[in-house]
């Protein structure tokens, strides 16, 4: 433990956590797994529903690489200011019912993963977190027209709230959220997770609908109560934008009908057990996709667009 003493620094003394049972800290990390930016949108809405004290801090020198990730700063005519220092913190929030939970929130490091997961195990024995739960995001093949897919992961099938879309084994590149998960089972530390499906076309923009999506499964898994009326309406306003691009724009239109075509091609297999390939209808190769929605992406992100044009 000592090398995760170095890491991270707790406040001794967190008066709002004495006597909590059941105390739930969510796992942020940005930069890997955040696809639409929903997993970082996610942690802004909790934030904003009351802000809290900070109850540790990871010292971020140690764990970011500065020239792979620079961070911004302002330069004023003749001078710089406003430097925004990368941090990962711990802080303590209320759920919309007034419950206690940790939010730890910043940029994935880059390096010291082992360390990392060494000094999230001294905040979870220190502070009483009885589960962790991380949130993330991963760009799929998926239309934007379907409810948002979500993979279920846990330490401990029985913290588990919903059925996996996968079935067997797939090896992917890792995050230090997926270690620390790992780290956690084998320290005998609860952790769950869930990942949520954003449409690929759409992960260069936030998209608050899959940010709604993951909220809602955080409040079953972390048993938190959560008010999403701001994010839903959000989520409205971002699909109504997509759809008026997309009534205008036909050759981006039929992309999207063809990942309709797709997605339930593989929904009707899943049903009835038989085969998820589906039979006659090729999903456009990453090429297609690329030529097609880098108008897409341009006009949504443009200077000049406007809502309801292309």
């Amino acid at each position: 433990m000592d090398s995760s003493a170095r890491l991270v620094h707790i406040v001794d003394d967190v008066p709002e956590l004495e006597g909590v049972e059941g105390l739930t800290m969510v796992v942020v990390l940005t930069g890997f797994l955040d696809a639409g930016q929903a997993a970082d949108r996610a942690a802004d809405h909790l934030t904003e529903l009351g802000d809290g004290p900070v109850v540790a801090t990871f010292d971020v020198d140690s764990l970011h690489d500065y020239r792979a990730r620079r961070p911004p700063i302002s330069f004023v005519q003749d001078h710089y200011e406003s430097y925004e220092a990368p941090r990962l913190v711990v802080r303590l929030l209320r759920d919309t019912g007034g419950t206690p939970f940790l939010l730890l929130r910043g940029a994935e490091p880059d390096i010291r993963w082992e360390g990392f997961a060494s000094a999230v195990r001294e905040v979870v024995e220190r502070l009483g977190v009885t589960r962790v739960v991380n949130l993330g995001a991963v760009p799929m093949a998926v239309p934007h027209t379907r409810p948002i897919a979500v993979t279920h992961h846990a330490n401990d099938s029985s913290l588990l709230t919903g059925r996996s879309p996968w079935r067997g084994e797939l090896r992917v590149p890792s995050s230090a959220q997926a270690l620390l998960e790992l780290r956690l089972g084998e320290w005998g530390h609860p952790c769950l997770g869930y990942v949520a499906h954003v449409p690929h076309y759409l992960t260069q923009m936030p998209y608050p609908v899959a940010s709604v999506t993951l909220l809602e499964n955080l409040e079953l898994g972390g048993r938190l109560t959560i008010d999403l009326t701001a994010l839903r309406t959000a989520a409205v306003e971002c699909e109504a934008e997509v759809s008026r691009y997309l009534a205008s724009h036909d050759e981006v239109s039929d992309v999207v009908q063809a990942l309709e075509r797709q997605y339930d091609a593989f929904q009707r297999a899943e049903e009835s057990g038989s085969s998820l390939l589906a039979a006659d209808e090729p999903l456009p190769t990453g090429e297609d996709l690329g030529r097609q929605f880098e108008q897409f992406l341009a006009g949504l992100d443009g200077p000049d667009h406007e809502p309801g044009q292309g």
